[in-house]
């Protein structure tokens, strides 16, 4: 464990920590919960008989031989109140299908086929190309003669198809993050590093990611480090504390969603979420991430009544904009060839939008240089790479660079 990173907020490989990890012949489990008076394991490896898990620093780990593929698990805590809750793990790979909450553990190994598509974006990056992108609900694109809807691999082979016959040059998937609710359609998670077992299984997704791949066609992920459900299974209050959102009670909640917000000011949270977008980049192979309800992130009087200025008096919440720009540098650290792609609906003056977050906070880290507009989900698309940051409302785009 890289502590100085984790608790600094530039770890990026936390999901490599944390969570369930095969080893030994069985698999070993830790949980960040620095509160909890106590926590056990608990899952079908041990007939659901609670493990105690030992801690240290915060971390309570514990081994479970024997542990194996598809079983399911989850911890038991104790709250300092004496409350005890089960919550699913944060970095699980792989979850139970509603109505269940469980987490599961699962392979993630997978032989990919998507080379030529690889070497085809060294050769000529994304930006150079003309970009036309098909946003897809994979729950109701299509369904079966039963009503239900296609598996990943079902899904994979016949949107292939369907988009490239269509022009199309890329797909932007809806949430596809773990989460409870179907009327959300994703964008209110439990699982920030597992593909929605609603369509099958982590390897099932990364078929669908490289069968879209060899047919030429990139593949952007709608992210949602903006805010998450209340479900009690997940992050809410998760040792007992407000561990992964704010504590004040100004700031912790949009009330219109009846979601809770990240504390971008902990490290903690920041190396969770940072881990949680370079997993989706490094181990399913996407070409960017849609990150969603920026608008939302950036003020912090966004849909509430009553809230609490900044430092300096301001309304821009000054974490989230330090954490965004971590985030591009992150990502395009690692390859500076993908797209970021910020889907903003509440940037009604722009020239604003440019004087605050461009000469103030340096742009996210990126430096403005043209910004075309770009329209998906109603909203107005930022587009940055390594030295650039796109979004303008109201401008052209050009036509042989973009095609919309």
């Amino acid at each position: 464990m890289d502590k100085e990173a984790f608790f600094g907020g530039t770890w990026c490989a936390a999901a490599d920590w944390f969570g369930a990890h095969p080893e030994c012949g069985g698999f070993r489990f830790r949980l960040w919960a620095p509160h909890a008076r106590a926590v056990r394991l608990a899952g079908d490896f041990s007939g659901w008989e609670q493990i105690p898990m030992q801690c240290a620093d915060g971390v309570w780990e514990c081994f479970v031989p024997g542990a194996k593929d598809y079983d399911s698990y989850k911890f038991c805590l104790t709250r300092p109140n004496g409350r005890i809750v089960w919550k699913a793990d944060p970095y699980a790979f792989h979850a139970a299908t509603r109505p269940e909450t469980d987490s599961k553990l699962a392979p993630l190994d997978y032989d990919w086929q998507d080379d030529a598509w690889e070497k085809s974006l060294v050769d000529k990056p994304l930006l150079t190309r003309p970009l036309n992108i098909y946003e897809v609900h994979p729950g109701s694109w299509r369904r079966y003669a039963d009503g239900n809807p296609f598996n990943y691999r079902k899904l994979a082979d016949e949107l292939a198809k369907y988009v490239s016959d269509m022009g199309y040059t890329a797909v932007e998937l809806m949430p596809v993050t773990e989460y409870p609710l179907d009327d959300s359609w994703g964008y209110q998670c439990t699982g920030y590093f597992a593909p929605t077992s609603r369509y099958g299984t982590p390897r099932d997704f990364k078929y669908l990611v490289d069968r879209l791949h060899r047919a030429g066609l990139a593949v952007f992920l709608d992210w949602v480090p903006a805010h998450f459900c209340k479900d009690e299974q997940g992050l809410l209050e998760f040792d007992g504390t407000c561990l992964y959102e704010y504590g004040d009670s100004l700031k912790w909640e949009h009330e219109g969603w009846g979601t809770r917000v990240f504390d971008y000011g902990k490290g903690e949270v920041r190396s969770f979420l940072l881990s949680s977008a370079m997993w989706w980049l490094r181990e399913y192979h996407m070409d960017g991430l849609r990150v969603d309800a920026v608008a939302s992130m950036l003020y912090l009087d966004y849909g509430r009544s009553q809230w609490r200025p900044n430092r300096n008096g301001g309304r821009e919440n000054l974490e989230a904009v330090d954490f965004l720009r971590h985030l591009n540098e992150a990502a395009f650290a690692r390859n500076p060839d993908i797209l970021m792609i910020a889907e903003e609906s509440g940037f009604d003056n722009l020239s604003y939008f440019n004087r605050i977050f461009k000469r103030k906070y340096g742009a996210f880290g990126c430096e403005i240089k043209r910004m075309p507009s770009i329209r998906l989900s109603g909203g107005h698309f930022l587009l940055c790479r390594k030295g650039e940051f796109f979004g303008r409302k109201n401008r052209k785009v050009d036509s042989k660079r973009w095609l919309l």
